[in-house]
């Protein structure tokens, strides 16, 4: 989904496969196309990862810049996308843009069990010009599905205020995110390290 110009927060919760493309590194983007889409051409390949870059320039705006909050499932920070060095840069670079005043990052450990995001992926987009002001969109596979109904919206929201409230909280989440890192630029035959590999299968 491209950032509409008109959105002014995104609330993301909670992605269980892969980081979200608004805070990936090229060369995790770039591992994310390739293992998602296999029969794209090197060019078709280029073009998504071309696009998706440029979607981040919203975050990076000096005046107004996209404010987003994502509640990400630990899943989706053991998956090993590319390589152990791709994701401890991945890692880094999410660090660093948590750090943001506009960027909000949390992190749901495996031991809060189920949760209302286990049920799939769901973005509360918020619109500052309208009166409603915010529409769930709903990603899948080969459609997107936009839900603009209050009901719906209130139900969302209330399932986004339950992940925010489960998840660590967003200094404890750079710090669970720093030892994540650590793993992934420990030695390969460390423990640590063959339970990553255990856990990314």
């Amino acid at each position: 989904m491209g950032v509409n110009p008109t959105v002014s927060r995104r609330r993301l919760g909670s992605e269980l496969r892969r980081l979200p493309g608004l805070l990936q590194t090229s060369a995790y983007a770039r591992a994310v196309i390739a293992g998602t889409i296999p029969h794209a051409t090197g060019e078709q390949a280029a073009t998504r990862l071309e696009v998706r870059m440029r979607r981040q320039d919203r975050l990076r705006t000096p005046r107004n810049p996209l404010r987003l909050w994502v509640v990400l499932d630990a899943s989706a920070l053991w998956r090993v996308v590319g390589s152990r060095e791709v994701m401890r840069e991945q890692l880094e670079h999410l660090t660093h843009l948590s750090a943001q005043p506009h960027i909000t990052v949390q992190v749901l450990p495996h031991d809060v069990g189920a949760h209302p995001g286990v049920s799939g992926q769901f973005t509360l987009l918020d619109f500052a010009e309208t009166i409603d002001g915010s529409v769930v969109y709903l990603e899948r596979f080969t459609s997107d599905l936009y839900l603009e109904k209050r009901s719906d919206v209130r139900r969302y929201s209330d399932m986004y205020a339950h992940l925010q409230a489960r998840a660590l909280s967003p200094g404890g989440t750079r710090s669970f995110v720093e030892e994540v890192i650590k793993v992934y630029a420990g030695p390969q035959s460390s423990p640590e390290a063959r339970e990553l590999t255990l856990s990314s299968r």
